[in-house]
């Protein structure tokens, strides 16, 4: 049977990730795989204290993200094209990011034998803003659990993401600056990102280069 697409969404926290899923899913006759992460019990905690509560969150959030899409992206894939808000490569992202020593070669190890399960984007969309922008944006949606969000941390988290897609060679990868559109309000600027992501995938499997 053949694979429908498989588009990935992927950015900082506040990008717009989840919208644009939302936004694009009918333009591509898409199902949606939205990430779960509100029901992450150590989120609120970490964000308050990300050296003590690093680690549970990091592991929760892999066997949370492993649960949602084993076997799940190959089922859909096999009947219809699927845009997700997430990949599960950037689980080890985030790892890198807040763990350190024994405890991150334990979540290494995990890892491992958890990502050999899961099915690769077809083509990964890489939403970037500015560090000024997305505590914009993160500001105006006011999530309870975010609303004492640490600049340092989103900067830290934005230089993280840029240099892990800028390596990234396991799927094409077309990065989008959003700093200057609005594919909310602007339809023009939402067809435009369509536009771009249907030449992408029609580029096949060749790597996309980072602008």
């Amino acid at each position: 049977m053949p694979e429908y697409p498989y588009i990935a969404i992927e950015g900082v926290i506040g990008v717009g990730k989840t919208t644009l899923a939302r936004l694009i899913q009918k333009d591509f006759n898409a199902e949606l795989l939205l990430e779960v992460f509100e029901e992450n019990p150590f989120l609120s905690d970490f964000y308050a204290d990300r050296e003590k509560y690093a680690f549970q969150t990091q592991i929760y959030f892999l066997l949370s993200r492993y649960q949602q899409q084993h076997r799940v992206i190959q089922e859909i894939i096999g009947r219809a094209p699927l845009i997700s808000d997430y990949t599960f490569a950037k689980d080890r992202l985030f790892a890198h990011l807040n763990l350190r020593g024994d405890e991150l070669a334990l979540y290494e190890q995990v890892h491992a034998v958890l990502a050999a399960r899961i099915p690769l984007p077809s083509l990964v969309v890489f939403l970037r803003a500015d560090t000024d922008v997305l505590m914009e944006r993160i500001t105006f949606r006011d999530r309870p659990y975010e609303r004492d969000m640490d600049r340092g941390y989103i900067d830290s988290l934005r230089v993280a993401y840029e240099r892990f897609f800028s390596a990234y060679d396991q799927a094409p990868v077309l990065a989008i600056d959003t700093n200057d559109i609005n594919f909310v309000r602007n339809p023009q600027d939402l067809r435009a990102i369509v536009g771009q992501i249907r030449s992408a995938l029609d580029e096949g499997m060749h790597q996309l280069s980072l602008p």
